[in-house]
């Protein structure tokens, strides 16, 4: 996440909060604070000190020690109501369902992500026990009737804060599941608002077209939807292509060369590439997230395309994201492919997500309901509860979307246990670097 750090903590020294960290947990696992300079900033200084003090709070945040440390988290919190100057007060929050329906809840406005959610759980009678299964994404709506999934609001985050110092309409809050296994949909479909979220859900992610659906497909799932049938709608739903994925918005990538234009999809413990070849040739290809050694997230200021080359300035320059991952192409050999995306930080959190869920599964564990951390008190909740309204029935799929050919069917199987030293150049030491757990534990069989 990023927000703009108060201009006090821009030029003063080493924040209280990093003293009482590096107290609890000592001066080798925190990050070193930006140096403060002596002499009185300049407004050059000033952004490039913000910028630093940014990438320190990003790379304590990634820290699962760190990063679920109370003392950190009510310093973000802290941070971003004063940014905003928003005091605390009660407010309304409208929350927007995949079918358009909007679940207004009362909250405060230092309310975090988790109080939210359980508020909106409340108003739509969602049991505890699924809550977990559930989070809230930051929407941006587009002119076209389409959405752009900007982030998954993160635990320390304020949702009213988020949403209101964006001062854009077309920005709101979506709940929407928040697994990758479709096994878990059985734990959420024996329950009616869980079974009708879900639903809503499945629609609207077909009518969008981020699922595929044929013309035989189709009559079969209007057929379910006449009647009401929704476990059978969603479990023909689960059979087809993109069931569950995100879809991001068109973007660039260096795979398989430089320049190549690419739409990217997140689901199936995958990143999905539909990339157009400098000959105009359509290509489909998937990165599977076990083969991913490590990847980051890294931003960088550029000039705005006004056809001039002179250096950025605040009001000049826009921030370019990128998403690089090193994966396994081959045995032995690892290669970096990087998509310059405004979505690097959300596809990030997806991949992140589908490693967490990959090791607790492994594990033998489960989605468990998320921990209540109550800070000041209880939520002033609305005893009235609202019901998921269903969605209208579908329309005809579009015949003109693209087919597209497959880069390849199957990489060739590898032993990890042959590689001893990356073949990429990236040094993997950094804090902006997110090793993959999961990669370690895969074998030949998995690949």
């Amino acid at each position: 996440m990023h927000f703009s750090i108060p201009e006090t903590e821009v030029r003063s020294g080493e924040n209280g909060s990093t003293y009482v960290i590096k107290k609890e947990y000592g001066n080798n696992v925190v990050p070193a604070f930006p140096p403060k300079k002596i002499f009185t900033l300049t407004p050059a200084e000033v952004e490039q000190r913000r910028e630093q003090l940014e990438k320190y709070m990003q790379a304590v945040r990634q820290d699962p020690v760190l990063g679920a440390s109370e003392i950190f988290n009510s310093f973000l919190r802290k941070a971003q109501q004063e940014t905003q100057q928003i005091p605390t007060e009660e407010v309304h929050l409208d929350v927007h369902l995949s079918n358009g329906q909007k679940i207004k809840v009362n909250i405060l406005t230092s309310d975090q992500t988790e109080d939210v959610l359980e508020a909106v759980a409340s108003k739509l009678e969602l049991p505890d026990e699924l809550v977990g299964y559930f989070s809230l994404f930051l929407v941006q709506e587009g002119a076209d009737g389409g959405c752009t999934f900007v982030r998954k609001l993160q635990e320390f985050e304020l949702p009213y804060v988020s949403v209101t110092s964006l001062r854009n309409p077309d920005f709101h809050v979506v709940l929407r599941k928040s697994y990758w296994d479709t096994a878990y949909d059985n734990d959420v479909m024996d329950n009616r608002v869980g079974l009708n979220l879900l639903y809503a859900q499945t629609v609207s992610d077909i009518e969008r077209g981020w699922i595929l659906v044929n013309k035989d497909q189709h009559r079969q799932l209007k057929s379910l939807q006449e009647k009401g049938s929704k476990k059978e709608f969603i479990r023909l739903a689960q059979t087809l292509k993109y069931y569950g994925y995100i879809k991001f918005d068109p973007c660039i990538t260096d795979f398989p060369e430089k320049g190549c234009h690419v739409i990217v999809s997140a689901g199936n413990n995958e990143l999905n590439f539909h990339i157009k070849l400098p000959n105009d040739q359509m290509k489909e290809g998937s990165f599977k997230v076990t083969r991913m050694r490590c990847w980051r997230v890294t931003s960088s200021q550029v000039p705005m395309t006004n056809g001039t080359k002179n250096p950025c300035n605040s009001s000049k320059c826009e921030v370019k994201l990128e998403l690089a991952f090193e994966y396994l192409m081959s045995k032995d050999r690892l290669q970096w492919v990087t998509i310059t995306s405004p979505q690097a930080i959300m596809m990030s959190i997806c991949l992140q997500s589908m490693v967490d869920e990959l090791m607790v599964k492994k594990s033998g564990g489960s989605i468990k309901k998320m921990q209540r951390k109550r800070l000041n008190g209880s939520l002033h909740r609305s005893d009235s509860q609202q019901a998921v309204k269903s969605p209208p029935l579908l329309d005809s799929p579009d015949p003109n979307r693209e087919q597209v050919v497959k880069l390849s069917t199957k990489l060739t199987s590898v032993s990890l246990r042959g590689i001893s030293t990356s073949n990429s150049a990236n040094d993997i030491s950094s804090n902006d670097f997110h090793g993959n757990y999961a990669f370690e534990g895969i074998g030949d069989d998995d690949l």
